[in-house]
């Protein structure tokens, strides 16, 4: 497979680009935790930013609803952010709790939004009407990072600390999955092409596998150290990560077969992909700017 990327360089100086996610409306949108606010850029890197009305809010994860709005979580502030993309206005939601530490953020089956609490190990949840209902999770200090809505109409989460990938139900019914690596650290998930799972697993240096009933599936990502981040399914039926160890992008097919690419721009950091809206793979790296993987 021949592959090109492109990298585009954001207006405000080390803004800190980290979550990425694809719009509605055709553009990609993105957390800059250092600047303080939302940025969008166009498939032809127009680039328009939203500030954060909570100062030092330290934007991370983000995802684009289908009813078009862009959710994010504010790990300082304590809070849930929704920008309505039609207008620019941000809407935060502070959580009960103080310093929970909200991280990943997912768009439930339901329209819910579903979040983690890494600090205050619990799973959120934001009902339309605005309330907000929080789960706590049976193994303490278990460090909830990434989530995702799964096939079997759960959602999935990893826990970095206690090495788990954690489902939970509608009624916040918890089941926990143990990997076989231990202290693996696992971190970004995914719903596959395959009706299963997808995980980065940041210190086993692996991309893990889980079914809905929990049959787990490990593969070796072939660069030592390469520290692989967030997950995302391509338009090709493999799964794509971001590997800021080793300054890479990954690529694993159904079969576990692995192929890595370098990233131009040396000590890059990417975290966040996404798949686009024109069919590439878009990144966030923490050097101050975008990439594009194009598939030729």
């Amino acid at each position: 497979m021949m592959i090109t990327i492109n990298e585009f360089e954001l207006p405000d100086i080390d803004s800190g680009p980290y979550g990425i996610t694809a719009g509605n409306d055709g553009a990609l949108w993105f957390t800059q935790h250092k600047a303080n606010q939302i940025g969008r850029m166009t498939v032809n890197s127009e680039v328009t930013h939203f500030a954060v009305p909570t100062p030092d809010a330290s934007v991370l994860s983000i995802i684009s609803t289908f009813q078009g709005d862009v959710w994010f979580t504010e790990n300082k502030a304590n809070k849930i952010g929704k920008l309505k993309a039609t207008t620019g206005e941000i809407i935060e939601y502070v959580l009960p709790c103080p310093d929970s530490a909200p991280f990943g953020i997912a768009e439930g089956h339901n329209g819910d939004m579903w979040f983690t609490e890494m600090n205050g190990n619990r799973i959120g949840r934001i009902l339309p009407s605005g309330e907000m209902i929080e789960y706590d999770l049976p193994n303490p200090g278990s460090f909830p990072s990434f989530i995702a809505a799964g096939p079997d109409d759960a959602i999935w989460f990893t826990e970095n600390q206690s090495n788990q990938i954690g489902r939970i139900t509608i009624s916040g019914d918890v089941t926990n999955y143990l990997l076989p690596t231990k202290d693996s650290c696992p971190v970004g998930i995914t719903s596959g092409p395959d009706n299963a799972l997808w995980f980065a697993e940041i210190n086993g240096n692996k991309i893990g596998r889980i079914t809905p009933t929990g049959t787990i599936s490990e593969f070796t990502i072939p660069t030592e150290n390469a520290r692989p981040h967030a997950i995302v399914t391509g338009p090709d039926r493999a799964l794509w990560f971001t590997e800021w160890g080793s300054n890479q992008i990954g690529r694993i097919t159904m079969k576990g077969e692995m192929t890595e690419y370098l990233i131009p721009t040396q000590n890059a950091e990417p975290h966040g992909i996404v798949l686009g809206p024109d069919g590439a793979i878009w990144f966030a790296e923490e050097c101050n700017k975008i990439g594009r993987l194009s598939l030729l």
